[in-house]
This record gives structure tokens, sequence and C-alpha cells, in this order.
């Protein structure tokens, strides 16, 4: 039981570091757009990188990686191109409500469909992980009373005498004579 509740910890806890890495890596990028530097002093790996930023502020998470393996999956030249392209039309040519001058908050307020569809996402990206944790927590808790309510049973009295007398150990009197003092 131990094993196993260590192990579902472990397996969070490496997850936790993974999501946390990837965000700082956006920290530097958050930095660059936020310098407002101009786009022909950009190279392409920066632009890459902006794009990549955007992608994740719209299609946070798993839905990121979705969209990532749509469009040619990691490391693969169409995905650099389309993150390349984001970023020219987001940072450069400024045509995403509210992403150059304030980031995504400008955005959500808004109003028209970039902040209503990007309130949208928002709202059922949190539930989905809010459902995931619930279902998550519901597993430990279930998995948990399984293997507590095996070991329980296993070592009840009466379940060591039916034991003992399917091997022979006891005789059926011996077997009734126990089972009537247990009850």
């Amino acid at each position: 039981m131990r094993k196993i509740f260590f192990t579902i910890v472990v397996i969070l806890l490496v997850n936790i570091s993974f999501v946390s890495a990837y965000e700082h890596n956006f920290t530097e990028t958050k930095q660059l757009i936020d310098s407002g530097i101009s786009c022909d002093k950009l190279s392409d790996e920066q632009l890459e990188v902006m794009g990549d930023y955007y992608m994740e502020q719209m299609h946070p998470g798993e839905a990121h990686e979705l969209m990532d393996e749509m469009m040619g999956g990691e490391g693969s030249e169409s995905l650099k191109q389309m993150h390349i392209q984001m970023a020219k039309r987001f940072y450069c040519d400024g045509s995403f409500n509210g992403m150059k001058s304030g980031g995504m908050m400008n955005m959500m307020g808004g109003t028209g469909l970039n902040g209503s569809l990007w309130w949208m996402m928002s709202v059922v990206g949190m539930l989905f992980w809010i459902a995931l944790l619930v279902v998550l927590i519901l597993l430990i808790i279930w998995l948990y009373k399984k293997i507590i309510g095996q070991a329980t049973n296993s070592g009840s009295a009466l379940e060591i005498l039916k034991k003992r007398f399917v091997k022979g150990e006891i005789t059926k009197k011996e077997f009734e004579s126990m089972k009537n003092e247990i009850r």
C-alpha cells in the first residue's frame, strides 16, 4: 500500500516539476515581448519562441501539445514556421486584440470574438483540470480503501478459520465450535 501511494506522489511531483520548468522557459520570452524590441531586430529563433509563448497563452498545457502535434510535432520545420508566423502576426503586426500592448489580460476584457473566445477557453481549461484533479483524488481514495479492505478481510478471524478448514488443519467439528465462539 505504501509503495503504491509513494509511487503516485512521486509521479505527481514529477509532473508538477515538468509543468513549472516549462513555465519558467516563458519568463525570458515574456521579458522579450515586454521590452517592445523592433521586429526587424528579432532573429527567427526569438520569433519562434515568442510564437510558442502565444500558442501557450491561447491553448494552455495539453491543448498546446496537441496543437503542436497537429502542426508537425516538436522539432519539425512546419511547427517552427507556424510559431514564427504567429509571432509576426501577434507581436509585429499587432493584429491580435490586446496582445502587443497588454498581453492576454486585455484580450480577456476586450470585446468581440477574441475576448469571449479566450474567456471561454480559459473556463473550459480550468474546469478540465479541476475535473482531472477530482478524478485523481477519487481514484487514490478508491485504491486506498480497496487495499485496506483487502488487508482487513484477509485477516478476519472467520476468514482464517475457513482457510484452516479448507487446508484440513481442523475438523468440521472444530470448525463449527470455533465459528460459534467467534460470533
